[in-house]
C-alpha cells in the first residue's frame, strides 16, 4: 500500500512539474486537477506547496526544447503528420497535404490548439449587437463564448460559463438585463460582474470580485465582430483600433475598397450542418473556380471564367470574376458586374457580388463534421424587393446544395485506401496552396 501511495504521489508530482513549466499549454491544463487531487487525496499537500514554489523558480529557465519535448508528448502523432507536407516545394512541383490531415482526431485537436484558439476570429455581426442589452452566443472548438453589449454600450465578450458549476448561462440570441445560471440561479451583469450567488451562507475565503466572468478580447472591424480567445484581458487589449490590420494585413484596404465594410442590411441567415472535414470545405472555395463550370452550371453561366483571378496576401487570398447578367436576362443579375471572394484564413469567407455580400463561417465540429454559417447582407435601396431577394436566396441556396454534395463525396474519398496525397493545378489553385501554408506554418510551431 506505502509503494502504491509513493507512486500516486510522483506520478501527481510529475503531473504538476509540467504544469508549471507549460501554464498556458491546453492539453497540460486539464492535467492540473488530476495532480491536485492526487495531492491532496495522499495528504500531501504541506510538500505540495513547498514543491510549487520551487518549481515556479525554476520555470523562468525553461528553454524551447522543453517546450517542444511536452509538445511532442501530446501531439507527437499530429506532428508528424504535419511534415508530410513541405510548403517549401513550389506549387509547380507540389503534393497537397496527406488525407491524414482530414481524418486523424489527433490532427483535429493540434489544429484547435494552434490555429483556432490563436489570432482574431470572426464570430457575428454588428446587427446583432447593435443596442444595449443585447447579446448573442457561439462555440469554437471547445471555448463557448458569450458577446454582448453591457448597459451603457460597451461591447463586451467572455467565456459563457457560469464560475459556480460550469453551466452554461446564455443560448442564442436575444435581450438580456442580466445573465442568471439556469442551475443555480448565479447571477452576472452585462458588464461580466457576478451580482448574486444564491445559498452560500457559510462559505469561507469567498471573494466577489474574483468570480466574475472570465473576459475575452473583442473588437468590430466593418460589421464584424470578432474575438481573440489568447492570454489574458488587460486594459492595454482594450485599444482595438489596430485590430484590422492585425486580422486582416494589407488586405484591409482592398476589401474597404470593393464594399466589404460598408453598411448593409441584414437579410437572414442559413446554416448548414455537413459530414466532412472543415478544410474541405474550405479548398473547395480557395480552387479558383476550377469546379465552377463541371458542378455550377448556373452559377458559372453568370460569371466570365476567363478572367478568373487571384491575389494573395499575408493570411488573407482574394479571388475575383467577371459577372453579367444571367442568359441575358437583364431583369435579374445577382452577380453584377464583378464578383469578390475574400478569404481569411482560416476559416471565413467574404463573398461581395452586385448589391449582395455573404459571409461563410466554417465552424469544425470534428475531424469528419462542419457547420457552415452563412449570413447574408443586401443593398438598402434592395430591401422592399421580395422578389429579387426571393430568387436570390433561391439560386443562392442550389449552389450550396452543389457545393454539399461535392464536399461530402471528397472526404468519403479522402477515406478510402485508394487515395493519400494529390496535386495541385498551378494557374488556378494557388489560393489553395498559401492555405496550406499557412496551416504548415501554425501547426509547426
Amino acid at each position: 500500500m506505502a509503494a502504491m501511495i509513493m507512486t500516486q504521489k510522483l506520478t501527481a508530482l510529475l503531473h504538476f512539474s509540467e504544469i508549471q513549466k507549460h501554464p498556458n499549454n491546453q492539453f497540460i491544463k486539464k492535467f492540473k486537477n488530476r495532480a491536485q487531487a492526487q495531492f491532496k487525496n495522499n495528504n500531501f499537500s504541506i510538500s505540495f506547496q513547498v514543491i510549487s514554489s520551487s518549481l515556479e523558480t525554476d520555470s523562468s529557465n525553461c528553454s524551447h526544447s522543453n517546450n517542444q519535448e511536452v509538445g511532442e508528448k501530446f501531439y507527437g502523432k499530429a506532428r508528424k503528420l504535419v511534415q508530410e507536407f513541405n510548403p517549401k516545394i513550389p506549387i509547380e512541383e507540389a503534393w497537397t497535404p496527406p488525407s491524414s490531415w482530414y481524418t486523424d482526431p489527433d490532427f483535429y485537436s493540434l489544429e484547435l490548439d494552434q490555429v483556432f484558439y490563436r489570432g482574431w476570429h470572426p464570430v457575428g455581426y454588428t446587427e446583432q449587437i447593435k443596442e444595449p442589452r443585447q447579446f448573442f452566443t457561439g462555440r469554437l472548438g471547445s471555448i463557448e463564448y458569450v458577446v454582448c453589449r453591457d448597459d451603457s454600450g460597451t461591447l463586451r465578450a467572455f467565456h459563457n460559463v457560469c464560475r459556480h458549476h460550469a453551466s452554461l448561462l446564455a443560448s442564442g440570441t436575444g435581450n438580456k438585463s442580466c445573465f442568471v445560471c439556469p442551475y443555480h440561479g448565479w447571477t452576472y451583469g452585462l458588464d461580466g460582474a457576478l451580482l448574486k450567488a444564491t445559498r452560500i451562507t457559510g462559505i469561507k475565503n469567498f471573494k466577489v470580485n474574483e468570480m466574475g466572468l472570465i473576459p475575452l478580447k473583442v473588437a468590430i472591424w466593418g460589421s464584424f465582430v470578432i474575438l481573440n480567445f489568447e492570454g489574458v484581458l488587460t486594459k492595454e487589449d482594450l485599444d482595438t483600433s489596430v485590430v484590422g490590420d492585425e486580422w486582416l494585413g494589407t488586405s484591409a484596404e482592398l476589401l474597404s475598397a470593393n464594399g466589404v465594410d460598408t453598411s448593409l442590411d441584414y437579410v437572414c441567415r442559413r446554416e448548414y450542418t455537413i459530414e466532412c472535414n472543415w478544410k474541405v470545405f474550405c479548398d473547395n472555395y480557395l480552387d479558383g473556380g476550377y469546379h465552377v463550370p463541371y458542378a455550377h452550371k448556373g452559377l458559372a453561366s453568370g460569371l466570365n471564367l476567363e478572367s478568373y483571378s487571384t491575389k494573395m496576401f499575408e493570411k488573407v487570398s482574394i479571388q475575383s470574376c467577371d459577372g453579367g447578367p444571367v442568359n441575358g436576362k437583364e431583369d435579374f443579375d445577382r452577380l453584377g458586374s464583378n464578383a469578390l471572394y475574400a478569404f481569411v484564413y482560416p476559416n471565413f469567407m467574404i463573398n461581395r457580388y452586385g448589391p449582395w455580400m455573404d459571409t461563410n463561417l466554417v465552424v469544425p465540429l470534428g475531424p469528419r463534421k462542419c457547420q457552415v454559417i452563412f449570413d447574408y447582407f443586401l443593398d438598402p435601396s434592395l430591401r422592399d424587393n421580395t422578389d429579387f431577394i426571393g430568387k436570390s436566396l433561391e439560386d443562392s441556396e442550389k449552389v450550396q446544395m452543389e457545393d454539399i454534395i461535392l464536399c461530402e463525396a471528397v472526404q468519403r474519398g479522402l477515406e478510402s485506401p485508394a487515395y493519400s496525397i494529390g496535386r495541385y493545378s498551378p494557374n488556378v489553385e494557388m489560393a489553395m496552396h498559401h492555405f496550406h501554408c499557412l496551416l504548415y506554418e501554425n501547426l509547426s510551431i
